[in-house]
């Protein structure tokens, strides 16, 4: 059997060069990366259907890889699509009633998901209050993994390679096994 296709969904602004999701798709085998026409004023119904559409161009089963308003955007896929995806990292969930440009993502759903899910949170992230994030952890049925002043969970907060997301992404069942070419094997 083999590995799913691991799908990045950044967030809000998109994950910049350092950002632990950007170099994942530099390293990670089998990777699809989402790309928005508009990451500064996003839209659900264009996010999801963007996501929708990258979901459906990978081959067989997916783990969803999600930073920040990226998390809030697959909460929202449909079912249909959904049935895809074996499983989820959902990392630093946006909150989307507390941040106007955020808004239209508004209400995030608080349905149980179809698919096993790990939700990382940090107690002091400023996007996102960590009641807030263990809240949707309950909704939406996933392992609530809560880290202690680890902000946003990003280059801002430090985390460039972020070993602990690769280990809980591994444990979904991703191949995280780096690219080796031929001539670095030798």
């Amino acid at each position: 059997m083999s590995s799913p296709t691991v799908i990045i969904v950044p967030g809000w602004r998109n994950s910049g060069p350092g950002h632990w999701q950007s170099l994942w798709t530099d390293r990670l085998p089998s990777v699809l990366r989402v790309e928005q026409d508009d990451w500064i004023s996003p839209i659900k119904h264009a996010w999801v259907q963007r996501l929708s559409e990258t979901i459906e161009q990978a081959p067989g089963r997916v783990v969803i890889v999600a930073h920040s308003l990226g998390c809030i955007a697959t909460t929202h896929l449909s079912p249909e699509v959904a049935v895809r995806i074996q499983g989820a990292l959902l990392v630093a969930p946006a909150d989307p009633e507390r941040r106007g440009v955020l808004v239209d993502f508004a209400p995030v759903p608080y349905q149980k998901l179809p698919y096993r899910s790990v939700l990382v949170a940090s107690s002091n992230d400023p996007y996102c209050p960590v009641r807030l994030a263990g809240a949707y952890a309950r909704a939406w049925g996933s392992e609530f993994v809560r880290l202690n002043e680890a902000g946003h969970i990003n280059v801002d907060s430090g985390h460039g390679e972020w070993p602990l997301g690769l280990a809980l992404l591994q444990s979904l069942g991703a191949d995280v096994a780096p690219v080796v070419s031929a001539e670095s094997a030798v």
